[in-house]
Order: structure tokens, then C-alpha cells, then sequence
């Protein structure tokens, strides 16, 4: 029987897990400065955003539709300079986070796969943006 991803995590439970490793993993390595600059320095939105877009994105609630309407992810982040260093840190913050949370590997490697094909979408500055 076919399951989401959502399913396959655990639910928000574990997707807010997720959001929670990621941000950490943020906010405590110097290599991640790039990308945390970019934020606020209270996180609390960004981490709402993260798990509501997640819930989606993974086949559970369509949370961010609800409150923010159509996903549009590039157009909301054409402000920030995104290049491959930016993309490049975003991803081994959700490496991080996924090898902390996700005890399947295969389910760990078709997220982090999916992962990287958004957060090659989401460039939008040629080589490092910073």
C-alpha cells in the first residue's frame, strides 16, 4: 500500500522534529552563517513556515496553502541571494537534520534527493550569491 512521505515520517510530530534539527543545526554551525544571516534572529516564523510547508509538501495537510496561499516557493525567496554556496548550506543543515530524525535510510536518501532538486530551484544568483 502506497504511503506519503508524511505518513512515512510519523506525521507532524516528526516533520516538526525535523524543522527543529534543521534550525538547530542552523543556528549553532559557522558554516551555515551564510543562510542564517538571511533570517531573523527570532526563528519562531521561519520554523512555523518550514514545518507548514513540509506538512505539504511531504502528502500531509496542505498547511502553507491554507495560510499563505499558492506555494510559489521561488518568487518568496527572490529577495534573498541565493547562490550555490547558500543552497549548498541550506542542504547540509537539512543532511544534518534528516540523519538526527529519520531512522530509514532509504526514506533519509528519497528526501534528501527530493531536497536537493528544490534547493537547486531555488538559485537564483549564478555561483555563490554572497
Amino acid at each position: 500500500m502506497f504511503q506519503t512521505h508524511y505518513e512515512r515520517i510519523g506525521g507532524a510530530d516528526r516533520i516538526q522534529a525535523l524543522v527543529d534539527a534543521f534550525y538547530s543545526h542552523m543556528d549553532e554551525l559557522p558554516e551555515a552563517y551564510g543562510i542564517r544571516k538571511m533570517h531573523a534572529e527570532d526563528l519562531a516564523g521561519s520554523r512555523q513556515k518550514l514545518f507548514d510547508f513540509l506538512s505539504g509538501w511531504m502528502g500531509g495537510p496542505q498547511l502553507f496553502v491554507q495560510k499563505h496561499g499558492h506555494l510559489m516557493l521561488r518568487k518568496r525567496h527572490l529577495h534573498f541571494p541565493i547562490g550555490d554556496t547558500e543552497r549548498d548550506q541550506w542542504l547540509m543543515c537539512m543532511k544534518l537534520a534528516l540523519a538526527d530524525v529519520v531512522a530509514s535510510e532509504p526514506l533519509r536518501e528519497e528526501l534528501y534527493a527530493a531536497f536537493v532538486k528544490v534547493a537547486d530551484h531555488m538559485r537564483n544568483r549564478a555561483g555563490n550569491a554572497h
